[in-house]
């Protein structure tokens, strides 16, 4: 019944995360947006005292219960160990901890942690991982399956679905993405949780947090006839039958091992009260000690649910470009200072707490976040507007970081934040270039910052003025770089291909209007 148990809520939270990766409507997360703010890592980057205590005293009475539960990544290793286990039955053994290995990718990590090496952070952290094979390789099969629904609605005169874009956003994430998802499955396909108990940091500091869990799996060594049954379907090789022993530290409370224990030698309780039990055991009625097991079932169901106020579903969202014509085939600028997003406050705050994740990626409707291909920021997310701009009415990327790299902010404070400011190019720019008349960065600047002045010094004059082909007065640019809020609707609508004429800038520290 254990095992039951913890599957089910097992599932609840790999199909709630997964769905958040997936929804590009953003509107799951009012619902399910808690799901993503209770995994460890992004808890203690975001400073969240309240959920790592929380965890902390869950890990503490139940053992390892985040890993087979509440982390992604750990759900979806049992479920490739599961697939594996589907061709060749009891096939786990034993197998000393490598404490050494565990504990020296732990100082690592903490190291690069605390220095601000963003990429080797996401690397390893779990939920980031599963955050880049969900974004990467799910989202894309989920946007598919969405445009052949939009098109058989399209065909029936249905508006059930609309279609959406499906790109590729940063080739590096995508690769690393790929390498992981297929080396997680050879491991847990192979060996159950190896990479939870030898490379994961999550899975080393609850690891040692488990060694004192008030309740564990506990051996009856008078019930236990040897079969090595449990541990041979331990998926954490924790298990030494041969001397009755549980290294608890590696021991993910999946209760696999209680359930294929054919004599009931695996009791999940504390351990001393598990050693007086045994001796009375054969005095006690039957019916005493089922109501115990009752007992502790429905404390372990207790403990183990997270509950979340339910806020009302935000109406869904529909990408718009912003324009009438189709804007394809530019070139990212070469960006001086990378542009992050409203409510991430400035560069070194970002880069600090970020865990790389890209859930603000999946959810944002615009296709403006993106992560970054730099060595030192790699796949952590940044600005850039070939395919949208940043929209001053969205707030959707700071509603759901779950690590604080973008705190909450509304409408109102978003569109007085200063992240960047628009550069001209003269010599792209269309009316110098082409001598046509343009002026489509300033008709669509929200922020107004943008004004249109004649231009000095180019083409043929007629009574005064500089005039294009077309007749008219050639009027160029001006920017406002005190009004510019670093949107980036000027570089998104600026029609000159392949380099556009404005871009944005990003600043290392946001300020407010």
């Amino acid at each position: 019944m254990l095992r039951k148990i913890r599957i089910v809520l097992a599932l609840i939270f790999f199909i709630g995360i997964t769905l958040l990766f997936l929804d590009f409507t953003g509107t799951l997360h009012a619902w399910l947006g808690w799901m993503a703010k209770v995994q460890f890592l992004p808890a203690v980057m975001a400073l969240n005292a309240g959920v790592i205590i929380a965890l902390v005293l869950l890990t503490l009475i139940f053992g390892r219960v985040y890993c087979s539960v509440i982390c992604p990544l750990g759900v979806m290793q049992d479920i490739m160990a599961w697939m594996g286990k589907r061709q060749k039955k009891n096939r786990y053994s034993y197998s000393p901890a490598k404490s050494w290995l565990r504990y020296g990718v732990l100082v690592l990590f903490i190291v690069a942690m605390v220095a601000g090496i963003g990429s080797f952070v996401a690397l390893l952290a779990p939920y980031s991982s599963y955050g880049r094979i969900a974004s990467s390789l799910f989202a894309p099969v989920y946007g598919w399956i969405n445009n052949l629904l939009a098109l058989l609605a399209e065909r029936a005169d249905s508006y059930a679905f609309y279609e959406t874009d499906v790109w590729l956003r940063s080739l590096p994430t995508f690769i690393i993405a790929v390498v992981t998802f297929v080396l997680l499955f050879v491991l847990a396909w192979r060996n159950g949780r190896t990479y939870c108990n030898t490379i994961c940091p999550v899975g080393t500091v609850l690891g040692f947090l488990s060694r004192f869990s008030w309740l564990r799996p506990v051996i009856d060594t008078e019930k236990c006839v040897s079969c090595r049954k449990c541990e041979r379907n331990c998926k954490a090789s924790c298990i030494d039958i041969a001397h009755h022993k549980i290294d608890y530290s590696r021991c993910v409370a999946c209760m696999d091992c209680i359930g294929n224990c054919p004599k009931d030698a695996i009791s999940y309780a504390h351990p001393k009260k598990a050693v007086s039990e045994a001796h009375s055991a054969e005095a006690a009625p039957k019916a005493d000690k089922a109501e115990a097991v009752d007992v502790s079932r429905r404390g372990f169901l207790t403990a183990s649910l997270m509950t979340a106020a339910a806020v009302t579903v935000k109406a869904q969202e529909k990408k718009v470009d912003g324009g009438l014509a189709v804007i394809e085939d530019k070139v990212i600028p070469d960006r001086q200072t990378p542009i992050v997003p409203p409510g991430a406050v400035s560069l070194r705050h970002f880069a600090q707490h970020c865990t790389g994740c890209q859930l603000c990626v999946s959810v944002c409707p615009n296709a403006v976040l993106r992560p970054a291909t730099d060595l030192m920021r790699l796949m952590q997310p940044e600005m850039s507007y070939e395919r949208g701009y940043c929209r001053p009415e969205c707030t959707k990327c700071s509603e759901v970081c779950p690590a604080g790299a973008i705190r909450p902010i509304d409408v109102a404070e978003k569109s007085a934040t200063h992240i960047g400011h628009a550069v001209w190019v003269k010599h792209n720019c269309i009316p110098v270039r082409d001598g046509q008349s343009c002026g489509n960065c300033a008709r669509h600047c929200p922020a107004g910052a943008i004004q249109m002045v004649p231009l000095k010094g180019h083409r043929r004059h007629r009574g005064g003025r500089e005039e294009g082909n077309d007749g008219k007065e050639l009027m160029v640019p001006a920017i406002n770089t005190e009004r510019c809020i670093g949107c980036g609707a000027c570089e998104n609508l600026c029609p000159a291909r392949p380099f556009t004429a404005i871009y944005v800038e990003g600043n290392e520290v946001h300020r407010t209007m």
